[in-house]
């Protein structure tokens, strides 16, 4: 337990420039203790003790503004940042080093019961606003950018921006975080149709003015 706590506190260090000291940290960092509400969570879950499980996480989410459903599986080195707003389903399978921002959505597009909420590989950065929905899976590494709508799966190490999610042709360096990702000197297939239907309508209007 005690590694598990060290880890986490050089998680939110090595990926959030505002942390400034380990008592701050831990009286002050909502989305370090949304996990470490989910774990005990997690735990009575697993026991059967599913009441008592479902009512912490509910006050664990008056608390710290993140809902995590007991049933969904975390690995090591979750980060959290701000947090507010977050939501993680309890088919969610999340590996280790991922990192998620507010806002962000872990959710189902079924009624029906089995797997559906996203599998994420190790590494995956979900920028704030992002919505993944259904049982897809998200590659090691991927990026899906600030407010995207993911609802397929996602290759490894591939950057995903827009509604519906596309895939950009230029991938972000790797280890970079790039939380609020955006299409910004990138090669964005859909700016780029824009652009050229835009050049179109102006080589139109020259057309016409030269009459």
């Amino acid at each position: 337990m005690f590694k598990s706590v060290r880890a986490d506190l050089h998680t939110v260090f090595a990926r959030d420039p505002a942390a400034r000291s380990v008592l701050e940290v831990i009286a002050a960092s909502p989305g370090l203790h949304a996990i470490w509400i989910h774990r005990i969570n997690a735990a009575l879950w697993s026991r059967g003790l599913c009441w008592l499980a479902r009512f912490m996480a509910h006050l664990g989410r008056w608390v710290t503004g993140v809902e995590i459903h007991p049933g969904a599986r975390i690995g090591q080195r979750f980060f959290i940042d701000h947090g507010m707003g977050i939501v993680i389903g309890e088919t969610t399978e999340i590996g280790d080093d991922c990192s998620i921002y507010q806002g962000v959505t872990l959710g189902g597009t079924t009624w029906s019961k089995g797997k559906r909420h996203p599998t994420l590989a190790q590494g995956v950065v979900v920028g704030a606003g992002a919505k993944i929905l259904g049982p897809v899976h998200i590659g090691a590494n991927a990026r899906i950018g600030s407010n995207a709508v993911v609802v397929k799966d996602v290759s490894p190490g591939a950057t995903v921006v827009g509604v519906p999610g596309h895939v950009l042709h230029s991938p972000v360096a790797a280890g970079g975080f790039d939380a609020y990702a955006s299409s910004a000197g990138r090669e964005d297939p859909v700016l780029q149709d824009i652009e050229a239907l835009a050049e179109r309508v102006r080589e139109l209007e020259q057309r016409l003015d030269k009459g």
